[in-house]
């Protein structure tokens, strides 16, 4: 009888999984997740994002139990649970999902150590990482050609998902442990449910209305019309495949940019850590210029806006967060890491490849080729919020100011300044 183990990490879907697809080719299968303490002691265990694992751990354990099935849940090293689960049924191979962070990397390194037969399989991202180079390179510096090159490749077929899975005998599968026995710190008011089956309800819903209007109202902030598919991105529970074939023109650009900045991590691990493109730039080390930010509390409405729905929903506008992170690094010159761990710290969607990869692009020391661009915060408010909608979502105390003054709180008459008692309090978010 041979047996399989498929090593869960970023892909918690059943549909389109590549990895899933090659381990049910065994005759049993121990579908695998295990929390790396690694990872649960550093910042990368933010509270929103475990509370968003969680229930993608909860609806990947129903999907596999509803075809004889179940996930298989541990806590530890992945490593060592995989040879202890190798030793005590049988398995000879182990397929996991094709990741190319620092970290994977190292975990694959120890996995291929072991005396099992490891696969990896795309799944994470449209073009694997390494899969379009440039001649005389390993990857692309510059989007466009990387875009021209992506949008003529030939992508992998859809991989369908297994009918029935079967588990060796007796494998205990596990109880999926509290939340505050993995994390503990604020959460987000507002967040939606985690897994595949709330990712997929929402690609539909947003393939079926927004989806058309995205060239012309992805930039409205007020509007909020993007598909808020970006935590399920991050977690594996849609598919970036099947959703690249599903769409095109400016958000299939979007997903080229998401795996231009994995390919661009893959080739380039510091990505999170180190300037791509060293500029020799001297950062304000002031940290009540870090701490308005954080709080939302800077005086500049849009820039307080952005803020204050990063801390509710865990999730902010794509516009919000080029202008947020625009006026940290360049009206207030503070250190795009500072930036890049804030976002980390609440983002559903704290993906390091892309979210690093955008910091620095805005901050000027990565992949854009005009390092020294300056979001001006009223131009941008003026042009993407023009009657103010985003901000009065999120800063309240502004809800009864008219268009003309809502983004110059500082031409505020005086009256309603005292009124307003601007800048806004801190919120507390716990």
């Amino acid at each position: 009888m041979s047996v399989s183990i498929m090593l869960f990490t970023r892909d918690l879907r059943v549909r389109d999984n590549p990895a899933l697809a090659a381990a049910c080719r065994a005759e049993r299968v121990v579908p695998l997740f295990v929390f790396d303490d690694a990872i649960l002691g550093g910042r990368f265990a933010a509270p929103n994002r475990v509370r968003f694992l969680l229930d993608a751990l909860d609806d990947l354990r129903g999907s596999l139990r509803g075809r004889g099935g179940d996930l298989v849940v541990r806590r530890g090293d992945p490593v060592a649970h995989v040879a202890r689960i190798a030793a005590e049924t049988g398995a000879r191979a182990v397929t996991l999902a094709d990741e190319r962070s620092a970290f994977a990397a190292r975990r694959l390194a120890a996995l291929r150590e072991l005396p099992l037969e490891v696969s990896v399989h795309p799944g994470i991202t449209v073009v694997p990482p390494g899969a379009l180079t440039p001649s005389g390179g390993d990857h692309y510096h510059v989007f466009s050609p990387y875009w021209r090159a992506w949008e003529a490749a030939r992508w992998r077929p859809v991989a369908d998902p297994p009918a029935s899975i079967r588990l060796p005998d007796r494998v205990e599968p596990g109880p999926l442990p509290d939340l505050r026995d993995l994390t503990t710190g604020p959460l987000s008011p507002r967040l939606p449910r985690g897994g595949e089956h709330a990712g997929r309800e929402r690609m539909a819903a947003w393939l079926r209305g927004d989806a058309a209007a995205y060239e012309q109202a992805q930039d409205d902030l007020a509007a909020d019309r993007t598909s808020r598919l970006s935590p399920y991105l991050k977690f594996g529970c849609v598919s970036p495949l099947e959703l690249a074939e599903a769409t095109g023109g400016a958000y299939r650009r979007q997903l080229a940019w998401r795996d231009f900045h994995h390919q661009v991590a893959a080739a380039f691990p510091d990505l999170p850590r180190r300037d791509y493109r060293p500029r020799a730039r001297r950062w304000n080390r002031e940290q009540d210029a870090l701490d308005a930010w954080c709080d939302g509390r800077t005086g500049v409405p849009i820039v307080d806006a952005g803020m204050r729905q990063l801390h509710r929903e865990g999730f902010m506008h794509n516009r919000a967060r080029l202008i947020t992170a625009s006026f940290l690094t360049r009206n207030l010159g503070v250190d795009w890491r500072e930036g890049l761990a804030h976002f980390g710290d609440w983002l559903l969607d704290g993906d390091i490849a892309d979210n690093a990869g955008n910091w620095q692009w805005v901050a000027g020391t990565g992949n854009d080729t005009r390092p020294n661009r300056v979001m001006n915060p009223l131009r941008q408010a003026a042009r993407h919020d023009p009657n103010g909608g985003y901000v009065r979502t999120y800063v309240p105390e502004l809800a009864a100011v008219p268009a003309p003054h809502i983004h110059h709180p500082w031409t505020l008459p005086d009256a309603v300044r005292r009124s307003l008692d601007y800048p806004p309090p801190i919120v507390n978010l716990g």
